[in-house]
């Protein structure tokens, strides 16, 4: 992906040549609030760095902008005060806290299914062994429910073993 610079600074493309090779990613600079718009209709951005001096002079231009950020880091820097390598550092840390947010929020989805399967599976195996327990089952109907338990227990198993025996990897 890429990173979209709303400054109208002087120099601004040298200096987003030297965050392109730096991060390794596409740096589009916009001048304005028209540009940057349309760069954000054409495609999605890592990071969106605004200068500070726009935020302050056209406060609505930022909003809009923000506003159609969509996943894209909000960040405000002044381009006046921050060198190319303050820039770098700030758009490279702002990347990484949200590689790490997104990682513990797949962690917890996944721990979230995973206890929601394992209490399903739990509930299944105990009516299909309450069911059978009653002797009011028939033949074809205890088979199917014996079906249920086995395959409710084997779930509960893999379920209950280690992560890393179901192919996930260490994080």
């Amino acid at each position: 992906m890429s990173i979209l610079m709303v400054t109208g600074i002087e120099g601004a493309r040298n200096c987003a040549a030297v965050v392109a090779g730096q991060l390794g990613r596409d740096v589009e600079v916009a001048e304005g609030r028209k540009a940057a718009l349309a760069a954000l209709r054409r495609r999605e951005f890592d990071a969106i760095v605004i200068d500070e001096t726009i935020a302050q002079c056209d406060p609505s231009a930022a909003e809009a902008i923000w506003e159609h950020a969509g996943l894209a880091i909000p960040m405000q820097v002044n381009f006046a005060l921050s060198g190319a390598s303050r820039l770098i550092r700030e758009v490279r840390a702002a990347l990484q806290r949200r590689e790490r947010e997104q990682m513990l929020a797949r962690r917890a989805a996944a721990a979230a299914i995973e206890t929601e399967l394992k209490s399903t599976v739990a509930g299944l195996l105990l009516h299909s062994q309450l069911a059978l327990s009653g002797s009011e089952a028939s033949s074809p109907v205890a088979d199917k429910l014996r079906m249920v338990a086995d395959l409710a227990g084997s779930l509960r198993q893999q379920l209950s073993s280690p992560k890393l025996s179901r192919g996930d990897t260490a994080a």
